[in-house]
Parts: C-alpha cells; sequence; structure tokens
C-alpha cells in the first residue's frame, strides 16, 4: 500500500539518502495493518493485540499517582519539595522505580537481583529491545538469531540498529535446538559472530507457542555451549490456563539471560513503560567491572534521556497497590482472556470442520491462535475481508518469511469483547467460505 505523493516545492530526498532499514518491507508492516484498520473502522479485528479496554478505569492513573506519591514521601521519606522533583523534573536515566520492578519480579517469577542498577526503566519494551541490540552489535560481522516466525518489532529494531537478524526454526516446543545450532555454525565458519538468540518463551507473538520447562533448561544449556546471550521477552507470561512455568531468567544461573519486560499489557498500554534486567558484567576498556545496564543507560541518555516519571509513577502506584504483584492486579483481564480464547478455539471447531482443510493450533493462553488455510491469506485477502465480509486478521507473512506462512493468518483475540469474538467468528467463516467456493 502507498500513499499518494503531492509535489510541492522544497527539499526533495531520495530513499538512498536515507537509512537502509527504511526500504525493507518489514518496516511498513505495522503501518499497512494500522491502515486497514483505520480505513475499516466497524470490521470486527483479530488483528491488534492489544489489552482489553473493558477494563479500563479512567479514574486510575490519579490514584496510582497519588499512590506512588505517598510512598515517596512515606516509605523513602523524602520531603515535599523532593518528591516534587522526582516527579515532575527530568530524572535519572535508569529510572524512578526499579526498586518496585525488582519486587514485583520477586513476587510474580522468583526473580531475585542481586543489584538494582541491573534494571533500566524504558519508554516501553521497544525501546529496551533497541537499547541492547545497538549495544551488542560492534561490527558488520555481528548477528542477532531469532526465533521464526517472531514480533516484527524486534526484527525492526534490530535493524534499526543495524544488526542483521537470522532466523532459527521455531518447531512444536518453541525451538528447534538443532537447528540453532546448525545456524550457529555456519555463521561462524562465514566469519560471522552471532551475539544473541531473541525468543519469546511464553505464548509467544504471532505463533502463541509456549516452551515446556524441559526445552527453556535445553535452551539455557545450548546458550551455554555455543556462547549465546538470551534476549528473553515476557509479555505474556501472566495470561495462561493456570499453569505457569518459570522463565529463562529465573532459570538463569550463569547471567546469561537479558530480560526484557513490559508493562503494556498488565499495568497501561497508554503509558509505555518497559524495562530490561541486564545483569551481566562487563569489563571496561580501562579495567573496571561494571554492568550492560550501565552501558545501556549511556545508549538511552544519548536516545530519550530519561524515561517519563509521571508516567512511572502511574506504574509504580499501581505495584504498590496490589502489593508489588501483576498476577494480583490482572485477575480480571486473565479470566477475559481465557473466556476469549475458549470461546475462539471451541469457534473455530464448531465453524471448520476436517474436510475445509482449515486447521489451527491450540494454545493454553496468551493472545494469539495461528491459523493454516488451504489457501494464500495475503495483504490483498485481507482487504477484501475487510471491505466485503468486515473482518480483519494479521498475515503471518509479515511476521515469517518462510514460504509455509503464505497460507496462515494470526487470529488476536485480545481486545474484543466475548460477543464481537463470535461476530468475529461468523464473518471469518463466511469469508473462508467464500475463498473455498472461488477456489
Amino acid at each position: 500500500m502507498t500513499r499518494a505523493t503531492v509535489a510541492v516545492p522544497g527539499v526533495r530526498l531520495h530513499a538512498s539518502q536515507l537509512h537502509g532499514s527504511l526500504v525493507e518491507p518489514l518496516m511498513d508492516s505495522m503501518n499497512f495493518l494500522n491502515e486497514i484498520a483505520n480505513r475499516y473502522p466497524n470490521a470486527v479485528s483479530f488483528a491488534p493485540g492489544r489489552p482489553y479496554e473493558g477494563t479500563f478505569d479512567s479514574a486510575a492513573p490519579a490514584r496510582y499517582l497519588e499512590r506512588y506519591r505517598t510512598y515517596l514521601a512515606t516509605e523513602r521519606g523524602m520531603s515535599a519539595e523532593e518528591v516534587n522533583r522526582t516527579l515532575f523534573q527530568y530524572g535519572r536515566t535508569k529510572g524512578i522505580i526499579p526498586e518496585l520492578i525488582a519486587r514485583s519480579l520477586a513476587v510474580d517469577e522468583g526473580i531475585h537481583l542481586d543489584d538494582l542498577e541491573s534494571v533500566v526503566v524504558t519508554v516501553g519494551c521497544q525501546e529496551a529491545m533497541f537499547l541492547v541490540m545497538r549495544a551488542l552489535r560492534v561490527d558488520e560481522r555481528d548477528v542477532l538469531l531469532t526465533v521464526a516466525p517472531t514480533y516484527v518489532g524486534a526484527v525492526g529494531a534490530a535493524r534499526t540498529a543495524e544488526l542483521p537478524t537470522v532466523p532459527v526454526a521455531d518447531g512444536p516446543l518453541g525451538v528447534d535446538l538443532d537447528d540453532l545450532a546448525r545456524s550457529v555454525d555456519t555463521l561462524r565458519g562465514e566469519g560471522r559472530r552471532p551475539r544473541a538468540l531473541y525468543v519469546i518463551p511464553d505464548y509467544a507473538n504471532p505463533s502463541g507457542v509456549r516452551m515446556d520447562l524441559a526445552t527453556r533448561r535445553s535452551l539455557l544449556d545450548a546458550a551455554r555451549e555455543h556462547g549465546l546471550l538470551l534476549l528473553e521477552d515476557n509479555p505474556y507470561g501472566l495470561f495462561h490456563d493456570g499453569s505457569r512455568l518459570p522463565t529463562l531468567k529465573a532459570l538463569d544461573t550463569e547471567r546469561r539471560v537479558v530480560y526484557l519486560g513490559s508493562f503494556a499489557k498488565t499495568g497501561l498500554p497508554g503509558a509505555r513503560v518497559g524495562f530490561v534486567v541486564a545483569d551481566q558484567e562487563v569489563v571496561r576498556a580501562d579495567g573496571s567491572v561494571g554492568l550492560l545496564a550501565d552501558e545501556l543507560a549511556k545508549i538511552k541518555g544519548m536516545v530519550t534521556v530519561n524515561t517519563p516519571p509521571v508516567a512511572q509513577a502511574v506504574i509504580g502506584g499501581k505495584l504498590l497497590e496490589h502489593g508489588c504483584s501483576l498476577v494480583a492486579a490482572n485477575r480480571a483481564e486473565r479470566e477475559v482472556y481465557q473466556d476469549n480464547l475458549s470461546r475462539l478455539l471451541a469457534g473455530l471447531a464448531r465453524h471448520f470442520p476436517p474436510a475445509t482443510g482449515v486447521r489451527w493450533n491450540r494454545p493454553s493462553g496468551g493472545f494469539f491462535v495461528v491459523v493454516d488455510v488451504p489457501f494464500p491469506a495475503d495483504d490483498a485477502l485481507l482487504e477484501h475481508s475487510a471491505r466485503r465480509h468486515g473482518v480483519l486478521w494479521s498475515p503471518m507473512s509479515h511476521f515469517d518469511p518462510r514460504p509455509e506462512a503464505r497460507n496462515r493468518l494470526r487470529l488476536s483475540f485480545s481486545s474484543l469483547s466475548p460477543e464481537l469474538v463470535e461476530t468475529g467468528l461468523d464473518r471469518l467463516h463466511a469469508m473462508v467460505t467464500e475463498r473455498l467456493g472461488a477456489a
């Protein structure tokens, strides 16, 4: 989809004069999907992986802000002037809520941090990804491995940081460890340096796949064997069916995992607050030893200076109100997502018997289900689906360059009411039935 150009006098730049990543198709993926949604506002949308809005409370941010203000005054012993400065002035680059993030990680994830300085609070998790990828990119030999299919924003962040990405197959358990070994050997044989593997172990975006415990332990062993860091992204881990698994970071005994966290799904998406735990040691040029988090903070200082303290305070207040447990803070949301997932899976089974050739996976949590269809699920079909049938979804080809992705689509059920899940399924059935008839 291209935007019409308007001739105006003045400077005209050629694409060749801009960063090379801007001409890559994946950089247009999010814009295209958003444009489709904007053009068809009445369509039922299974496209965005957004939180459910039915539990939003317009009074909550003011309450959270006041709760955090009280915390600074009573538990931190700050004067009124110090409280105001902390909330409304430029803040420290690493953020003002690392201690509350550390408490939350300990309560919910069993992750116990030895040093609060290993936490950098970021402008969403997207910034956290960029900081890590920029830091790991030394020269053109460096490569980031990604479990395919993967979150397009992670690949985009890597390309913007000039860090090439190489896909590793996912497999039914979340990562193909044999393919990982082959990829590492091939890259090193070519004189390249695989630095890290980006992975979403819990209900991955876009596949919905969750690694079992044995695979998590094996992946840590493989990372040690291959000399890799693991970049663990965990936005969906709390939204499960009651069977939680430890994160890679909780199992990590060698500080091999860089943990990427977000409050977009569990706190408040509009606050745009994320974080990174980077407790790996770094030996500096002068021989002194610091933390990777210190180096990330240097980059952040030149990119966003600091994460808005007021936004951090809102998240900090929500954590304090719920005993620093995001599990406790998201009980209602978890029920919505589990109910929507059950409705979606039941509806797919009702609408698409085996004879249709339509197949899908059955995740136990998260936001996404992947559907295989016996025809190309491309951008042209998506636009037809929106215009003719009033239903939106995401072509898997936006997330996965492999040929098998062409006949797959992603359904996100997180942002819909139960009634819209049912309506959307009826419309999806009509679209698929029409397409099968045409074939």
